[in-house]
């Protein structure tokens, strides 16, 4: 496999014949596997947006250069400028989060210091270090794992060494500054107004350090934030460049010189985020350059430990697919550590100030392409944010299941902002029920709801109708859709059931009793309650519960019995009937739980007689979106970025149900009329590779996740080149500013799905194990997986031939394991000692917390 490759693990020995003892583990060369995903430019990139990542998790940049300058922008998770209550930013794509600051480095001379050929650029992912070289002049960066500090070592070897001058300048343009000369703390301000919305910016010198701050307001909402600037090693002096620009200088010197860059952000109104980051500056001084860059190995070095994925392929894509898959690790590792989530349109790597297209709200459909994949990386704390940001949102989503359609529990919309949905006027609310339930005609909207909706985000689901606007003699006019009152995501009910499974899957992979109790129960009563007393679910005259006037994803509006929320039922009400039982509470539920989840009309196929199908189809039998749409069709088969089927654990190669199954594989086959080609396309969203690692497809695996990856397309796209592959592997496919990962997540899901599976066979029951299941027979592979059942899984296979199978047991629960070897009898060792043999091909293996458990083929041995 290669001199990078060594088979086995740090879970996995090597048995070298039945009844022999255990050889010394065969452990992987992490570092030789992480350092073979490393970027490595040899010019400098042509664009910001192509610099590459460094970030902590709760701050970050992309790094990239001129001629005589490093660039930064520094961003954060928890800028949050705009909350649920605004009325300010009712124009599509121009509310913003997450800047706080840009920073040039200027290395002064003659302008020719990042230029080819002396240039070089490379990210370390297996250190978390940037290095780059230039013309007698090299840096090195980290951004700091245990505070929010990158910083920056500069080694100037020039015979003439240049002073060296740092600009901290501010994201947005002035409107009026007030100047404050005469105290010891020089500080100028500059507030941009937006309606009700108030941004103020401020720079400050104290002494040798600068730092700007920014004060955002609108109504009762604040969200503060702070960058501070030292220099160590050399005296430096602070002077105003002009209003909005700050610059920090250090005499020229040959040797070392380290800047440090802290931040800090808070939404109390009394917080002093300049103080904050002025101590986060100390602490690292303290620390000194090089106890940072230890630090920041240590750290990075343990979250590659926790797991690995080892492959091979004799034409290499399946090492294009692990270089892949470490780089949306480190990406993930980078920009998902802190109060909230990144955002998928940009993350924390805007370049060009903090507006985005998109806006500052989460889509889920885009927020679940980075986090669907975290559970079987072992690193399940990169999904906090995700869980912090629905789960503190809890009371928002209950208020608004109630006003917003008339039922209990919660309701999760597509899209949220950070804080969940306001509050409605209680007259806004009734009218906006009888409306979106159509109950009362579009037409007869009164003035109240026409007017309070005017001002409202048209990217929020709730105003979704709204399609964008204009001004006329000053007053903004809204325009609708003209789809009354369903746009994309305003009827997406779906959303609330895949968050709320999110949580259990959580409790699945570690089978922490107390987070099934404290946070993901809650969330899954509210989803299965929230369905249950939607005023449009009603029983029909087939004895069917059937919903009405509901969309499926965005691509069909208004339907009967869609497949995402016929799916989500399915798998919300299995797992809240199964969690309430583990917790031995809402026994007075269950009977109502499992009467709809027993009575629920069928997942909707091309033969039903009102099915969304074109005339004279004579095709296979498939999903299809939705039925009797309100608005419009717009295809046969469900949204590939979406597909709920496989979400929820209903469609898989474990699944229990035959006819479903066939189902699944028919849906599959229909996306490829004429067959899986080698250029075929996978779009940047689509969970078409997930679903055919899913369904053992490995002949579409090896085609679909390399394909997702290269982002290929049928056509290309209007964004910078052409929504393609840029330098540090991200796209800017989304538009402006929208730099996104999306990809890397879904593929790697895939990825993981192909080498391991853990599905239940249906929703709310017991895990099965399965390795390979959608693997390429000549493809090479060894990993370190984390499983449902609260296990680490180890395996190879070499040449078609899978070794061992290991299991580290963390909960000491049961292991259900499908045979790799057919019905061949198995040999177990525990913790280094044979136990006992097994055969056929569904095996039951008993664990103790901490144990663990090696499987290998009887009579067999495993080659190193």
């Amino acid at each position: 496999m290669g001199s990078k490759r060594l088979f086995g693990g740090p879970w996995a020995c090597a048995i070298l014949a039945l009844g022999a003892t255990t050889a010394s583990p065969a452990e992987p060369d992490l570092r030789a596997l992480v350092s073979s995903a490393d970027i490595r430019l040899a010019e400098p990139v042509a664009r910001s947006e192509e610099g590459l990542p460094v970030g902590n998790g709760r701050t970050g940049s992309l790094v990239w250069t001129t001629p005589s300058e490093l660039r930064f922008q520094v961003n954060r998770v928890d800028i949050q400028p705009i909350n649920r209550d605004t009325r300010s930013f009712f124009e599509r794509h121009d509310d913003y989060c997450c800047g706080a600051g840009f920073v040039d480095v200027d290395l002064g001379g003659p302008g020719d210091v990042f230029t080819a050929p002396a240039f070089s650029q490379h990210l370390s992912l297996y250190d978390g270090r940037l290095g780059v070289e230039g013309r007698d002049v090299s840096a090195r960066l980290v951004a700091w794992h245990a505070d929010d500090v990158i910083a920056i070592e500069i080694d100037d070897r020039r015979r003439e060494p240049q002073p060296v001058e740092i600009a901290l300048r501010m994201l947005r343009f002035a409107s009026r500054y007030d100047g404050d000369f005469e105290s010891a703390v020089v500080s100028h301000s500059v507030t941009l107004r937006t309606r009700n919305h108030r941004a103020t910016s401020q720079i400050h010198v104290r002494g040798e350090t600068i730092g700007l701050t920014q004060e955002f307001r609108e109504g009762a909402h604040v969200s503060k934030s702070a960058v501070a600037i030292r220099v160590v090693g050399r005296a430096a002096s602070a002077r105003v460049a002009h209003e909005s620009e700050l610059r920090l200088r250090a005499p020229a010197s040959s040797g070392m010189l380290v800047v440090l860059v802290a931040s800090a952000a808070r939404l109390e109104a009394d917080e002093d985020v300049l103080a904050t980051a002025v101590r986060r500056l100390d602490a690292a001084e303290a620390r000194g350059f090089p106890g940072l860059v230890r630090d920041n190995e240590a750290w990075w070095h343990a979250f590659w430990s926790r797991g690995y994925v080892d492959l091979a392929s004799a034409d290499g894509v399946a090492d294009e697919v692990e270089r892949n898959y470490y780089y949306f690790l480190y990406l993930m590792a980078a920009s998902s550590r802190g109060a909230y989530p990144p955002k998928f349109n940009g993350m924390l790597w805007n370049t060009r100030g903090d507006v985005r297209a998109w806006g500052a709200q989460h889509w889920f459909a885009n927020l679940s392409c980075y986090y669907e994949a975290i559970p079987a990386s072992n690193r399940l704390e990169l999904m906090d944010p995700v869980f912090d940001m629905y789960g503190g949102a809890y009371e928002s989503w209950a208020t608004a299941a109630r006003q917003q359609w008339g039922s209990r529990g919660i309701y999760i919309p597509e899209t949220v902002w950070f804080d969940g949905l306001s509050v409605l006027p209680d007259e806004v609310a009734a009218e906006m029920r009888d409306l979106y339930l159509l109950r009362k005609p579009w037409g007869d909207r009164s003035d109240r709801f026409r007017e309070f909706a005017r001002t409202q985000s048209p990217f929020s689901s709730r105003w979704n109708w709204i399609g964008g606007g204009r001004f006329v003699d000053g007053e903004w006019v809204p325009e609708e859709k003209g789809t009354g009152p369903f746009g994309h995501t305003s009827h997406i009910l779906g959303t609330t059931a895949k968050v709320a499974y999110l949580f259990w899957r959580r409790y699945e992979y570690t089978l922490e009793r107390d987070w099934l109790r404290e946070r993901a129960y809650p969330m899954i009563k509210g989803a299965a309650e929230f369905y249950r007393h939607f005023p449009n679910l009603r029983r029909g005259e087939d004895g069917r519960f059937h919903i009405h006037h509901v969309n499926s994803n965005e691509s069909v509006l208004g339907a009967r019995d869609t497949d995402e929320d016929l799916s989500a039922m399915r798998g919300v009400l299995a797992v809240a009937l199964r969690a309430s039982l583990i917790l031995g509470v809402d026994a007075e539920l269950r009977p109502a739980w499992r009467e709809l989840l027993g009575h629920l009309a069928p997942l909707p196929t091309s033969d039903d007689p009102d099915a969304l199908r074109p005339d004279g189809y004579a095709g296979p039998r498939v999903f299809v979106r939705g039925r009797k749409p309100a608005v419009h069709g717009g295809g046969l088969l469900p949204d590939p970025n979406s597909l709920p089927m496989w979400f929820f654990d209903l469609a898989h190669v474990g699944t229990d149900d035959a006819y479903r199954l066939a189902l699944a594989n028919a849906t599959f086959d229909a996306y490829f009329q004429g067959g899986i080609q080698g250029d075929t396309p996978v779009a940047v969203l689509s969970k078409l590779a997930i679903a055919a690692a899913a369904l053992g497809r490995a002949d579409a695996v090896r085609v679909l996740i390399p394909n997702q990856i290269r982002a290929l397309r049928r056509e290309r796209e209007s964004a910078y080149k052409g929504g393609g592959v840029l330098a540090n592997r991200m796209t800017l496919r989304e538009g402006h500013q929208a730099l996104d990962a999306q990809r890397l997540g879904r593929a790697s899901e895939a990825l993981q799905l192909a080498l391991l599976q853990s599905n239940p066979p249906e929703p709310g029951e017991d895990p099965v194990l399965r390795v390979f299941p959608a693997w390429p027979r000549d493809w090479d592979a060894s990993y370190a997986l984390r499983a449902r059942g609260g296990f680490v899984v180890s395996a190879s296979i070499q040449k078609g031939r899978i070794g061992f199978v290991e299991l580290r047991s963390h909960a000491g629960a049961r292991a259900r394991l499908r045979n790799p070897w057919g019905e061949a009898p198995v040999q177990v060792w525990r913790d280094g000692k044979a136990a006992e043999a097994l055969e056929g091909t569904q095996l039951t293996l008993e664990t103790r917390g901490g144990e663990t458990v090696r499987v290998v083929p009887r009579g067999g041995g495993i080659a190193r």
